[in-house]
């Protein structure tokens, strides 16, 4: 066993980044300003996006791109109930009603099939989650967009450096809100960008992310502004700072490098556990594709155990391992399950993988022999508690 505990993720942070953050301090401008936008002409471009809006995180992100789409009560809304709750939250939030459409057994990313199933007169969009950071399959659901004259806005919290198809999960037509959380691949402490080929909705959102501002504090306190401003429209604090910004810079330029070595640790987890049983391992889409690995979630099969998914993730704890929980579904949480109450058997595959999902260690500080070490400890658990 371990003598010390692995993580089951922290951020990959270098002397760049520090040294970054140390020049926002010392300049005297730490909130938004040229380094927000620097930082987002640089994703912008990574990705192939026409426009990009930083933001204080992905919520933020969802929030302001429904409000500026103009969600209103009796709007449904289908997503995916594999989720973390603020792809939901926000709908409801902004007068919305979720339709929770299955997922794919797979690949754990939402079925175009019953998405189809779930569109009605009063559907307005589709939030497909490109969940671990797979791509969705895409096309079908542009396909079912065009036909219902739907919106696609693009969950990909999880995808920056996504691919689909040879594009760039951002390059698409469609609206794309991305995450930098520290547990994702890349990171500016906390922070979200959105991304669109759409000006106008990148401009309602830019006005949103701060009071409805007509021009951003930093230009209007730069040696060549002026003062003046009026406010448009009420709008919300979510503006991205440039200690945040300081560090995306630096983060970005090694996006590729860490999937790369995301991609490594996850086909080493795919042949050491691909024998395994009690495990069902992430399963890649057939079509073109490239997996940004933020997670490695796998499916532990508890009827073949004498313990539980939670049982489980205690037991790789002990043996200094830690694991994370994405996701438990949304109808499995206290608030829907009261609220918003959804059948197990209308949800089979989430609710499915729900109750046997966890992620395990992915990020690119891990040496081989963490990865090892994982593995030792998943056969060890598995062999302790294995039904005979």
């Amino acid at each position: 066993m371990r003598d010390t505990f692995l993580p089951f993720s922290t951020p990959t942070i270098g002397d760049a980044e520090i040294s970054e953050v140390v020049d926002s301090l010392r300049s005297g401008w730490i909130t938004t300003g040229p380094k927000v936008k620097r930082f987002e002409e640089a994703f912008r471009d990574y990705v192939g996006a026409p426009y990009a809006v930083a933001l204080s995180s992905a919520t933020a992100g969802l929030h302001l791109t429904l409000l500026a789409l103009k969600i209103q009560e009796g709007d449904e809304i289908i997503t995916t109930p594999m989720t973390f709750a603020s792809t939901v939250s926000m709908i409801i939030l902004c007068g919305g009603t979720p339709v929770l459409a299955d997922i794919e057994p797979g690949t754990l990313n939402i079925d175009v099939n019953e998405v189809r199933k779930k569109i009605t007169p009063r559907t307005r969009a589709i939030i497909p989650v490109h969940f671990a950071g797979q791509s969705c399959d895409m096309d079908p659901l542009f396909e079912l967009a065009s036909r219902h004259g739907l919106t696609i806005i693009e969950d990909a919290a999880h995808a920056a450096g996504a691919e689909y198809k040879g594009k760039r999960i951002g390059s698409l037509d469609s609206v794309s809100i991305f995450s930098f959380h520290p547990n994702k691949n890349i990171t500016t402490g906390e922070g979200g960008m959105v991304c669109t080929p759409d000006e106008q909705l990148a401009e309602d959102v830019a006005l949103l992310k701060f009071h409805g501002m007509s021009r951003e504090a930093w230009k209007r306190f730069s040696a060549t502004g002026a003062p003046g401003y009026d406010i448009m429209l009420p709008g919300f604090k979510y503006n991205m700072m440039d200690i945040q910004a300081a560090i995306g810079i630096h983060q970005l330029p090694r996006l590729d490098g860490f999937i790369d070595r995301r991609r490594e640790i996850a086909e080493f987890y795919n042949r050491e556990l691909a024998g395994v049983e009690e495990l069902s391992i992430p399963r890649l889409a057939p079509y073109g594709q490239r997996h940004a690995w933020h997670l490695y979630t796998p499916l532990v099969r508890i009827e073949k155990l004498g313990i539980d998914r939670d049982g489980f993730m205690a037991g790789l704890k002990r043996h200094n391992i830690g694991s994370g929980l994405h996701y438990k579904a949304i109808h499995h949480h206290a608030w829907y399950r009261e609220n918003m109450p959804v059948p197990d058997a209308e949800l089979p595959n989430a609710s499915y993988a729900s109750a046997r999902i966890l992620s395990l260690p992915l990020f690119p500080m891990m040496t081989d022999q963490d990865a090892k070490d994982v593995v030792e400890a998943v056969i060890s658990v598995i062999t302790q508690f294995r039904r005979s």
